[in-house]
């Protein structure tokens, strides 16, 4: 039986929608490079973690690192970065998050 990943933070939704962003092509969570949870998105993580967020190295960009809140299939940051949908359910994800890509993913 495969284990649904747990996303953290303020969701407000079983789509990882959350109390920053909720449209319906903010269905994402990132699975955070400094304490291997998911995480709807930056704020919620700022302000839920005892850390600071670290970026994911270009050399890891092969590690499953998104959450599709659709159907919940973890993509790598490479396939999440080639596409504007869910390769497994085509759901269309925000192209507008490519705004905080630099907080998430080195070497913008």
């Amino acid at each position: 039986m495969t284990r649904t990943p747990e996303v953290f933070g303020p969701t407000v939704d079983d789509h990882t929608w959350c109390v920053h962003y909720a449209t319906e092509l903010d269905i994402i969570a990132i699975r955070f490079a400094c304490c291997d949870r998911y995480y709807p998105c930056h704020l919620c993580h700022s302000e839920t973690a005892v850390h600071p967020a670290q970026q994911w190295p270009r050399e890891k960009f092969d590690q499953p690192a998104i959450l599709c809140g659709n159907c919940w299939t973890e993509l790598t940051i490479t396939v999440y970065k080639a596409t504007d949908e869910c390769p497994e359910c085509a759901a269309p994800f925000n192209p507008r998050c490519a705004a905080h890509s630099d907080l998430y993913f080195a070497g913008q």
